[in-house]
């Protein structure tokens, strides 16, 4: 994923963040979407404040090449750079301006989205509707028609079954829980659901817990790479979202 003997650049760089609830990882972008340097990883601290996590981002952005400004991708309903919930990391996020605090710790203009919404960005081919599915220790999703985001979805707080939400049943904890085989039982009864409720064209399941996806998905369902969360960065930049 390394890049050697990087050409000065010609237009901005974007250093793209990944925050996950298990694990954090950056690179910077040139302007083809190419990383300058390897991915930093660092696993998510806990509690994972807001302090502790920009300390994170901070220490993995030392080994990193110059870049002009940040995109980041963040597991948690997020409008405008602030934080309204983050129910995977920890409370003290609600009401938090990420992008304000990543702009003041770094000098550099920042866009924050949900993460779903970053990986979609990475993701989707631009033709028709597409939902962007992301499991790991939570589900997040994001809608977008023609290539453009629609909205950053919370299908993870709807109710599924007996109750409870579609990430009490889908997400990591319920996968240690009750087993891979129930798990992806569980899976494709969600993703008929959400076919019902959305008739898209395509479905792209990405995320940390996708490579434990192993049953028979419908035609128009498919399975992403993790990293598009970090090259859906670029995107963020490109896009009024």
């Amino acid at each position: 994923m390394g890049t050697k003997n990087v050409p000065p650049a010609t237009s901005p760089r974007t250093l793209s963040v990944d925050i996950g609830g298990s694990g954090i990882k950056l690179v910077t972008l040139d302007e083809h979407n190419h990383p300058t340097a390897e991915f930093r990883r660092t696993v998510t601290p806990h509690p994972a404040t807001p302090a502790a996590v920009l300390t994170a981002i901070m220490e993995l952005a030392k080994l990193e090449t110059e870049f002009d400004r940040i995109a980041c991708g963040f597991p948690g309903v997020v409008k405008k750079g602030i934080v309204y919930a983050a129910p995977n990391l920890d409370p003290s996020w609600k009401g938090f301006n990420l992008a304000e605090a990543l702009t003041a710790q770094f000098g550099k203009p920042t866009r924050v989205a949900n993460d779903a919404v970053v990986q979609g960005y990475g993701t989707v081919e631009g033709k028709g509707l597409e939902l962007m599915i992301t499991l790991g220790t939570g589900l997040g999703s994001a809608l977008f028609l023609n290539g453009r985001l629609v909205a950053s979805l919370e299908l993870a707080h709807h109710a599924f079954r007996k109750g409870k939400t579609y990430e009490q049943f889908l997400g990591n904890k319920s996968y240690e829980k009750g087993g891979k085989k129930r798990w992806n039982k569980l899976l494709l009864e969600a993703i008929n659901n959400w076919f019902e409720l959305f008739h898209y064209d395509h479905l792209y399941i990405g995320g940390g817990n996708a490579k434990k996806v192993t049953a028979k998905l419908p035609e128009n369902a498919k399975i992403t790479s993790n990293v598009n969360g970090i090259y859906g960065g670029l995107r963020l930049w490109e896009d009024d979202y």
